[in-house]
């Protein structure tokens, strides 16, 4: 029997066009599918998207491209619509959930950054979509229930991270008792040499100065802290079925090699190539087909030499927090997740420094004990009482923002 890659449905042939709706249009997975609806014109279709504020982002980055638009926010909806830019292609009062919802579509490209884009993707899951999922806290704070919906709705997922989908690359076809265990590779940030008594002392700047990737500012901070790989973690957990404890992770500073599956008799399969997201969020989009996708190819004599090394849980707690949360299960991801939203928004507005954001993390979790989630409703209620939490953790009984390197 062939190892299950995801607990879905297998990817379907659809009609081309491949009608899509993209949510979160403005952030890097916006601006990457946007580059390949134009660069497939014939086979993809944007037929709506969505965005929370930057309406003004969005007129720029459409151009030509003529979908309907949803604006999230009440007041950059009601400025967008005062502009006129999107004409009647603007919705009114709808958010990315009804998006999902009710547009025309085959292929939902979630692109929200944060557990707000877990009720979108259980409404297309409802709806039999083909889900390319750039949005893993769908499945960090929401797991079993997406799982569930996806079965369900007879929908399918396909990951859109580099590593998850590298993952499923080098497992389609591999018989499940076959499998040693995945690892997941990490850049390892830009302070993977930083000696631990320095990072105190890093700048916001440094934090978003990643080496390899250019990605948003939440997804790059979550890179230098390492809790990107642990919501990996939980990511491939639900994802492909695993173990916790078949799931390891090593630094790979070059960013070639996405990710590795390890068979039982000692065989590595490895998914290599440029990092470059196009590349796995056309593979998830067309359902694992090969479109020919012009571009950077990866030269294995001009790399030389990969380069792989342990990670270090000592200067980066946040990866052993991530793994420890989802060993838990229930709550614990959810809490794990909303705390580190809110920390991150507090570092990005620098109300806090680098140091102090696992603190922060660690002490939400020792506050809310793990305990069941029985549906959406269960996990929104534990995700805001995560934030509330977190958000007092922030300041301090004169309600002064705190600036402390060991919370």
């Amino acid at each position: 029997m062939s190892i299950p890659l995801y607990p879905f449905a297998e990817p379907r042939s659809l009609p081309e066009p491949l009608r899509l709706v993209l949510l979160g249009a403005t952030g890097s997975i916006g601006e990457q599918t946007l580059d390949l609806v134009r660069r497939f014109p014939d086979r993809l279709k944007l037929t709506a998207v969505a965005v929370n504020q930057r309406w003004e982002d969005l007129a720029r980055l459409l151009g030509d491209l003529e979908p309907l638009v949803s604006v999230g926010d009440p007041a950059a909806r009601d400025a967008a619509a005062g502009a006129g830019v999107f004409g009647d292609r603007l919705l009114p009062g709808a958010d990315a959930t009804a998006l999902a919802a009710a547009a025309e579509g085959d292929v939902l490209v979630n692109g929200i950054v944060g557990a707000a884009g877990l009720a979108p993707t259980l409404a297309a899951a409802a709806r039999g979509w083909r889900i390319a999922l750039a949005n893993k806290e769908s499945l960090v704070v929401g797991g079993n229930l997406v799982s569930a919906a996806v079965i369900a709705g007879g929908a399918e997922m396909l990951p859109v991270d580099s590593e998850h989908s590298a993952l499923a690359q080098c497992l389609r076809g591999r018989r499940r008792e076959d499998l040693d265990r995945v690892v997941l590779t990490a850049s390892g940030g830009p302070f993977r040499e930083t000696p631990a008594h320095q990072l105190a002392n890093v700048t916001l700047e440094e934090v978003l100065n990643h080496p390899t990737w250019d990605m948003g500012p939440k997804i790059t901070v979550d890179s230098a802290t390492l809790m990107n790989k642990g919501l990996e973690i939980i990511e491939a957990h639900h994802l492909f079925g695993l173990d916790y404890a078949d799931i390891d992770v090593v630094v790979h500073p070059g960013s070639w090699v996405h990710s590795l599956v390890v068979l039982r008799d000692g065989a590595l399969l490895a998914q290599l190539g440029m990092p470059d997201m196009r590349l796995p969020l056309l593979y998830a989009i067309t359902g694992e087909q090969r479109w020919p996708l012009p571009g950077e190819r990866l030269d294995l004599l001009e790399v030389g030499r990969l380069e792989f090394e342990a990670p270090d849980t000592e200067r980066f707690p946040c990866l052993r927090l991530a793994r420890e949360a989802g060993e838990k299960g229930g709550t614990a991801p959810i809490t794990l997740n909303a705390a580190n939203e809110v920390a991150v928004a507090a570092l990005l507005d620098r109300r806090i420094l680098y140091a102090d954001l696992p603190g922060l993390v660690s002490s939400a979790l020792d506050r809310l004990p793990a305990a069941p989630v029985a549906d959406l409703q269960a996990a929104l209620a534990a995700d805001g009482e995560a934030r509330r939490v977190t958000l007092e953790l922030l300041t301090d009984h004169d309600g002064t923002p705190t600036l402390r390197g060991n919370l």
